[in-house]
């Protein structure tokens, strides 16, 4: 009975090919788990491999500031018609120059006599700095050294307000700062020695951590060569400090 209704229903070719397609259809359907199966397999290993990806990437990121402060000079006493494209020029003999920048006094547009390079290599740097550093330019002899201002754990609280720096052209940078010294301990340890006009201790932008340098301000030529004399390799807060012309 079941077979003559199904007989009027569907004509027996049509059935026929019904049939076919009701198979084709199960052996669809038999496959399809195990495609679903595969992907829910491959979907979670892509999200792990994006996700190593990610932290390789963050870490990475995390460790280039230290890397980035092997490479970057300090270059001090410079003239101020020195341009950063002259810049540029000077430490380009002695590898790939990342970066060249004259500093600028924001009030009147002055070259600030000193700036900063940023080399490709750790290598780079120490060789620009053998080369370099001591060297006559324009009539005067530019300091080259590494800025050290990476500093880990860096502490996002607002700073304190720091006192006014009296800048003059008469200038000494301070390198190789400890973590611990402030602008009134850096300005107390110059002050015992001599008079100065002023002293400060640059720090990360936005934070209270030093970068690891600051500057003394000095009303003469005679104190900034004193000064150095002094103070080059003299320990505050238990590390020599390095103190050339700015």
């Amino acid at each position: 009975m079941a077979t003559a209704i199904s007989s009027l229903i569907t004509p027996p070719a049509l059935h026929g090919r019904c049939r076919s397609a009701a198979s084709a259809s199960v052996s669809v359907s038999v496959a399809a788990p195990t495609r679903l199966s595969f992907r829910a397999v491959a979907a979670p290993l892509a999200r792990r491999r994006g996700l190593a990806l990610w932290v390789a990437a963050s870490s990475a990121v995390l460790e280039a500031p230290a890397e980035v402060a092997a490479r970057k000079l300090y270059v001090g006493n410079i003239p101020r018609t020195v341009t950063n494209d002259e810049l540029r020029d000077m430490f380009a003999a002695h590898g790939t120059v990342e970066r060249a920048e004259v500093m600028y006094d924001k009030y009147t547009n002055r070259s600030r006599r000193f700036g900063f390079v940023t080399m490709s290599t750790a290598e780079e740097a120490n060789a620009a700095i053998e080369a370099l550093n001591d060297t006559e330019v324009g009539g005067r002899k530019i300091k080259v050294n590494v800025t050290e201002s990476f500093l880990p754990n860096i502490d996002r609280s607002a700073p304190e307000p720091e006192p006014v720096f009296v800048d003059s052209q008469y200038k000494v940078y301070v390198g190789n700062l400890a973590k611990t010294v402030t602008t009134e301990v850096l300005k107390n340890f110059f002050a015992e020695k001599g008079q100065i006009l002023s002293a400060t201790v640059s720090h990360i932008p936005g934070t209270s951590k030093s970068k690891g340098f600051g500057f003394v301000t000095f009303s003469s030529e005679d104190e900034v060569e004193a000064a150095v004399a002094t103070f080059n390799n003299a320990e505050l807060e238990g590390q020599p400090i390095r103190v050339n012309k700015a």
